[in-house]
């Protein structure tokens, strides 16, 4: 009795997980914007510590440009943002798992990306800088960057250039962390958005860095999602969420607001 008994279970065991699995593949089948209105959320990740792009104001309330941004395209779909935080490299392992509908987390466009993941037009535009100490005066341009150590996270496309010129990358989980090495003495500079370092002196005037260097062209900031056909569709809808967006000025304003200036058009 014992052995049928447990054979039974199995049975039912083995049914279950069958069930489960061909639900997930119902879930990853068809048109992903219809699974999305059907669902009544547009799951969103990012990494809410990368002020003002997307962090967590006094009231620990998760805010900023791409938080508000995502919140315009799905009001445009007809649903709700739900957002997911996460570190950086886990936000893109999410959206190839299809765990994510998109990434908001302030995302250059690459020729490396470009080849993983299909990308809206632009709603940002960014120049690089090189963030250094005050006093150290070994770092003047890019191409100073060659025998020197900087402090990204890996994946990014800061530490990608960093490398580019010569230099090594210590890996971090936020600015927070790159600031402190920095200020420490551990590594000789940072690489990120010009933006994100008027907004970091802002919130900390008497800290003892500077930019060094800019790039002289901006890169653009886009929304990824899956490559293939079943996410066309989603793409072609957050491509008119931003015109519209654009076009009645909100881009425009939700720049100034975290950014004191606008970045949302290409400088002409």
């Amino acid at each position: 009795m014992r052995r049928a008994y447990k054979a039974v279970a199995i049975a039912v065991a083995l049914m279950m997980v069958l069930a489960v699995s061909c639900s997930r593949e119902e879930e990853s089948d068809g048109d992903l914007l219809e699974r999305i209105k059907e669902r009544g959320t547009l799951i969103v990740a990012t990494e809410g510590t990368w002020a003002p792009w997307t962090y967590h104001d006094e009231n620990d309330v998760l805010v900023g440009y791409d938080v508000e941004v995502a919140k315009g395209i799905a009001k445009h779909l007809g649903v709700e943002a739900e957002f997911v935080e996460g570190e950086w490299d886990g936000l893109f392992a999410g959206l190839n798992a299809a765990r994510y509908d998109i990434v908001a987390n302030g995302v250059e466009v690459t020729d490396e990306r470009r080849g993983a993941y299909d990308f809206s037009d632009p709603y940002a535009y960014i120049r690089t800088a090189i963030i250094v100490r005050d006093g150290d005066e070994s770092i003047s341009s890019f191409e100073d960057l060659d025998g020197k150590t900087t402090a990204n996270t890996l994946a990014s496309t800061y530490a990608a250039l960093a490398e580019s010129y010569g230099a090594t990358a210590t890996g971090v989980d936020d600015l927070a962390q790159t600031i402190e090495l920095l200020m420490a003495g551990r590594v000789d500079a940072t690489l990120n958005a010009e933006v994100t370092y008027y907004d970091y002196m802002a919130q900390h005037p008497d800290a003892p860095i500077r930019i060094a260097a800019l790039t002289d062209d901006a890169s653009i900031v886009s929304i990824p999602v899956r490559k293939g056909e079943d996410s066309a569709s989603l793409l072609q809808a957050i491509n008119e969420a931003i015109s519209q967006m654009r076009a009645s000025g909100e881009l425009s304003a939700l720049s100034v607001k975290y950014f004191g200036n606008d970045i949302s058009a290409a400088a002409e």
